[in-house]
């Protein structure tokens, strides 16, 4: 066999053989859970909560904690989570919501906290839907906002796209996990090896209710101009929200970010009279002539 020829066979071999590692191991690499037994007690300073269990058509056990408001509640938030420990580390972002009257829901995806079950991007889609379908029995949907942060954005965008939520909050949103992953291995064929693509682009589409987008101009795993991307594909629902200097994990520690989060739950959406602005105005470049 001649040189070029085997030296071509080698690099396809070492191609195919990393196409397949990306394959079956893209779970470990994507998802980073932590597992609670059973009789793990959930415990946070100044915060009611209540431990729910879900059963699945499959027979998959899907974990979830709320936490209640002081006070009256102006309705329910369903907080998906990014891909890493489980609802236990996660719970203490709930707080960023109750204090605004809103009951809060966290679940842990399969695999992940106390939640059972075998991992695919068609189950975690049937379990939050689920999910959601339980919090129609409690409430009217015009009481529910979605929120999706990281990985959840993507599971959030989806929900929505398939119910009629109050508001759609997404926190560092990818345009698709394909695209997120390409940036790493630019030359594989991801379309083929994803298990888990996301396309959180597809879903905006289809969504009916406002769409409201947070991202920090220094997000490092997910650039903003992802944000900006999204937030083009459903313009008149869509409004971007910028943490300046705001990074992939650091949100919650910025002023800003709470702030908007303060403008987003407690604003009532208006709809906005045109004809009363400049939108028709044309800026002309031309300069004007003026008489001697």
């Amino acid at each position: 066999m001649a040189y070029w020829l085997s030296t071509i066979v080698l690099i396809l071999s070492i191609y195919i053989a990393i196409s397949i590692a990306l394959y079956y191991l893209q779970d470990y690499m994507l998802f980073k859970p932590e597992k609670l037994p059973k009789d793990f007690q959930f415990n946070y300073d100044n915060q009611e909560t209540k431990e729910y269990n879900l059963e699945t058509r499959d027979g998959a056990v899907i974990n979830g904690l709320r936490f209640f408001p002081k006070g009256e509640s102006k309705g329910v938030v369903l907080y998906l989570k990014g891909n890493s420990k489980s609802i236990k580390g996660w719970g203490k972002f709930a707080v960023d919501f109750t204090r605004h009257g809103y009951n809060v829901l966290m679940v842990d995806y399969r695999g992940f906290g106390k939640s059972t079950g075998r991992r695919s991007q068609k189950a975690i889609k049937r379990d939050l839907q689920l999910v959601y379908n339980k919090l129609k029995e409690m409430t009217t949907e015009d009481r529910i906002i979605l929120y999706g942060r990281s990985l959840g954005s993507g599971f959030a965008a989806k929900l929505a796209s398939m119910n009629n939520p109050k508001l759609l909050i997404l926190d560092a949103p990818y345009y698709s996990l394909t695209k997120v992953t390409a940036r790493y291995a630019p030359f594989m064929p991801l379309s083929l090896l994803m298990k888990y693509p996301l396309p959180t682009y597809k879903w905006l589409k289809y969504v009916q209710c406002p769409i409201h987008i947070i991202h920090g101009t220094h997000d490092k795993l997910i650039p903003y101009k992802t944000s900006v991307k999204l937030s083009q594909i459903n313009p008149k629902l869509t409004k971007l929200h910028t943490v300046i200097g705001g990074g992939h994990k650091n949100l919650n520690n910025f002023e800003s970010y709470h702030n908007m989060l303060d403008d987003i739950l407690n604003s009532e959406s208006k709809i906005l009279d045109l004809s009363t602005t400049s939108i028709n105005v044309i800026h002309s470049s031309k300069k004007s002539k003026t008489k001697a």
